[in-house]
């Protein structure tokens, strides 16, 4: 990692506008703080934000790692969401960048692939919200591709659970088999990925356009159909992310953000904390009815998405109504404290949720109270399963039928729209659980007062209605599952639901940043940090 720091500041130095700006040590005092799912990614986002930059910067510098370390939900190939927050400009915006399906899917296409997103996406988000050079923000990665970098207990999980299937892909085995035995390579091995540091390389100095237009673009495209994907020039060329506004919903003096669909994530999030906020429910509920009022919530906003949600976002409703005052109080009128109330008696439609569960997140806020809260994924665990030959690169899988796709990214963001303050930023994956375990940890923090750790690692549920049983974590503490019983709650034990990445400013920053706590998820392996 001193090699990659070394970059860092070697090339934060001598062309910034402001003097040290970009070097190690620029920041005095407090930083600010990240959390991310691979604990390498979030110590070279700690390292911008010594330097200077910006929340933005931060999360873009930590994607591109994980693009190296993570590469089963963070490759180049695939897509995400993000909602970032400038406190000088005041402003807040969500941005999609999802890895959509290309114009085309030629018959010889035997595993079909979504259109790269990332690398347009994060450039998109530097060049509205950062302050550091895109280069400086590159160079970790480019420098842990090439030189190479121990495996994580993060991507080690990954690639023990999909092991068989990846050896059989020649690509695939040449990059990550272990030189010692037969298997893929596993938690402290060393892997360096030659192919991958070019095309970084060439996305740092150049910028993204030439991975989406001219001769790298023509490359990656014979490499994508060499690799039995489904890609063509025009794709690249045309694709741009989008940005958003947010779904926006009041907390006394702050605003909660989420980005609206595509993808469902985020309404589904909103929907649930309109529900936990209003009349001050989730607050108001004692520690015993909590649990049960997750339960109940979560079962109601997996409903409405249902008679709202497709692949490409609305149908038939505008995102202000799926919060509006109106619909949340209809969808609570039915709620008891005392007992769960079937779907049937109800009249909800929900189907069973099955979902991505693979997916990247990272969170960030620097000392001036900026933010940026982003999740990515390849459609699937390791997407189609396939390295683009010559490139390094994990391709996406094609969104569509078993659950691939991105339908469960969401990340939030809590700030003062007019002061400016920030209060919390986080993200999530895990699939259907993610929006539910991100509201959860929100709810306990900012509603309940919770302190985040604790938060985070409180046992969650989750509300299913096909079965209508509720999800309830196996290792975790603080859950009375005969109170659950009691209440009628079918219940069935899982292993774990969502893994949750977060910041809280309880007291908000820039004033009080004594107050702040990140912290990443004890069901994950990932890295959290606030420095001064």
């Amino acid at each position: 990692m001193a090699a990659v720091f070394a970059a860092l500041i070697l090339l934060g130095c001598g062309s910034d506008d402001e003097e040290g700006l970009g070097t190690v040590g620029y920041v005095e005092g407090f930083l600010g703080g990240v959390a991310a799912d691979e604990p390498k990614a979030a110590l070279i986002g700690r390292e911008v934000l010594a330097s200077g930059g910006s929340a933005a910067d931060a999360v873009t510098a930590m994607y591109f790692a994980m693009a190296v370390t993570l590469p089963s939900a963070a490759s180049l190939g695939g897509g995400g969401v993000c909602v970032a927050y400038d406190s000088e400009k005041m402003e807040t915006r969500a941005l999609e960048f999802l890895a959509r399906p290309p114009a085309r899917i030629p018959p010889a296409a035997d595993r079909p692939t979504a259109v790269p997103a990332n690398a347009r996406g994060f450039f998109a988000l530097h060049a509205r919200f950062g302050r550091l050079r895109w280069s400086q923000l590159l160079a970790p990665a480019e420098n842990l591709a090439r030189f190479g970098v121990q495996v994580s207990r993060s991507f080690g999980k990954d690639l023990n659970q999909v092991q068989d299937a990846l050896l059989a892909e020649p690509e695939m085995r040449r990059i990550f088999k272990s030189s010692n035995t037969e298997e893929m390579v596993s938690e402290g091995d060393f892997v360096r990925q030659v192919d991958l540091s070019s095309v970084i390389s060439n996305i740092r100095a150049n910028g993204p356009g030439r991975f989406y237009t001219g001769p790298m673009a023509q490359q990656l495209v014979e490499a994508v159909k060499e690799a039995g994907g489904s890609l063509e020039s025009t794709d690249l060329q045309n694709y741009q992310p989008i940005w958003r506004d947010t779904i926006r919903l009041d907390l006394g003096r702050d605003v909660v953000h989420f980005p609206p669909p595509p993808p469902a994530g985020g309404a589904v999030a909103a929907q649930m904390w309109a529900m936990l906020d209003s009349g001050d429910r989730f607050e108001d509920a004692s520690p015993e009815e909590r649990p049960h009022l997750i339960a109940e919530v979560s079962l109601r906003a997996f409903s409405e998405r249902e008679r709202w949600a497709y692949d490409q976002g609305l149908i038939g409703i505008g995102v202000e109504e799926l919060v509006a005052d109106n619909q949340i109080d209809e969808l609570m009128r039915s709620y008891r404290e005392d007992r769960h109330v079937a779907p049937e008696q109800l009249g909800l439609m929900v189907e069973p949720l099955l979902e991505n569960p693979s997916a990247a997140s990272m969170v960030a806020v620097d000392n001036t109270g900026s933010a940026a809260a982003c999740a990515v994924t390849l459609n699937s665990l390791f997407g189609t399963g396939r390295v683009a030959p010559g490139t390094g690169i994990v391709l996406a899988s094609l969104p569509g039928q078993g659950g691939r796709g991105a339908t469960a990214l969401g990340p939030m963001l809590v700030v003062n729209d007019h002061t400016p303050k920030f209060r919390f930023a986080a993200a999530a994956s895990g699939g259907a659980a993610a929006p539910v375990a991100m509201v959860q940890v929100a709810a306990e923090t900012l509603l309940a007062g919770v302190p985040l750790k604790d938060a985070m690692a409180t046992k969650r549920v989750i509300g299913a209605g096909d079965p209508d049983v509720v999800y309830f974590e196996q290792f975790m503490p603080g859950l009375n599952l005969q109170n659950l019983s009691q209440r009628g709650h079918q219940l069935v034990q899982i292993l774990s639901a969502g893994k949750v990445n977060a910041i809280s400013c309880p007291q908000s920053i820039p004033e009080y940043p004594e107050s702040c706590v990140a912290a990443t998820d004890p069901r994950g392996f990932g890295l959290a940090s606030t420095a001064d």
